[in-house]
């Protein structure tokens, strides 16, 4: 579990966060919503250490991430795994060596145990068979699962995505979704997704945080969505006319007409 408390991050005295404190659970995949320039990429940068808090705490299971040492954060982020946007795999390294990269770096295993790992992590994302091929012949939907077996190849606690469906046609899409939230199950990780994608929001929401210009607007499951009284949360989710009578036909349904 993450625990955000009362946190601010400014640039040149202008605020980005402004005094968010939320919870992201184990088990649950969590997401940060909202348009662009509301601060939400900010929000992953600090959970991770790649921006430095204004003020503010964030608990990693207790453990207070921001008052931790150099040394110390650096084995706090052998905990974690990251899913970039672009996948950000390394063009002249296989799959297979992509996956060990992270082995490679910080673990002890020995090269068979180490290749083994790698090979359980794609056979979990059904990649096995695509081992020996390189980034450029393989498709952009299994980049991406090439980049989640690569996050977990460490066993991390805590799994970060930014943007997983990022250019992806939405059949692959519901496929990535599908892996990220039965991955996080299976391993009880908290996860956290920033995304725009509203099908990963009604699919996989079990823990949902709108941000919006820098504060925690609202925070519910997705469920919740189609009844929401938030405008500003309404607004964003049903930003096209279809949505917004998608919206109307659910919570208002009319009566047929015998």
């Amino acid at each position: 579990m993450i625990e955000v408390k009362h946190l601010y991050k400014e640039f040149d005295g202008l605020k980005v966060l402004k005094d968010i404190s939320t919870t992201f659970e184990d088990g649950k995949t969590n997401l940060i919503i909202g348009q662009s320039g509301s601060g939400k990429t900010v929000l992953m940068k600090n959970l991770v250490g790649l921006f430095e808090p204004t003020s503010g705490q964030i608990l990693y299971d207790g453990r207070d991430f921001v008052q931790m040492s150099k040394q110390e954060k650096v084995r706090m982020r052998r905990e974690m795994g990251m899913i970039f946007q672009s996948a950000a795999l390394f063009d002249s390294l296989t799959v297979l060596e992509n996956v060990m990269f992270p082995l490679d770096m910080f673990s002890s295993m020995t090269l068979r145990e180490r290749k083994k790992r790698a090979m359980d992590c794609l056979d979990r994302v059904n990649l096995v068979g695509a081992e020996e091929k390189f980034p450029g012949e393989i498709s952009g939907g299994m980049q991406k699962r090439v980049a989640i077996a690569r996050a977990i190849a460490l066993n991390p606690k805590y799994l970060f995505c930014d943007e997983p469906n990022s250019g992806l046609d939405p059949k692959t899409s519901l496929v990535i979704d599908d892996l990220l939230h039965s991955i996080t199950q299976e391993f009880q990780m908290t996860t956290i997704i920033n995304t725009h994608d509203m099908n990963s929001v009604m699919g996989i929401g079990e823990n949902i945080i709108f941000i919006y210009e820098g504060h925690k607007e609202w925070q519910g499951v997705s469920s919740e969505i189609m009844n929401s009284t938030n405008k500003r949360l309404t607004d964003f989710i049903f930003a096209s006319d279809l949505l917004k009578e998608m919206r109307a036909a659910v919570t208002n349904p009319q009566p047929l007409n015998k």
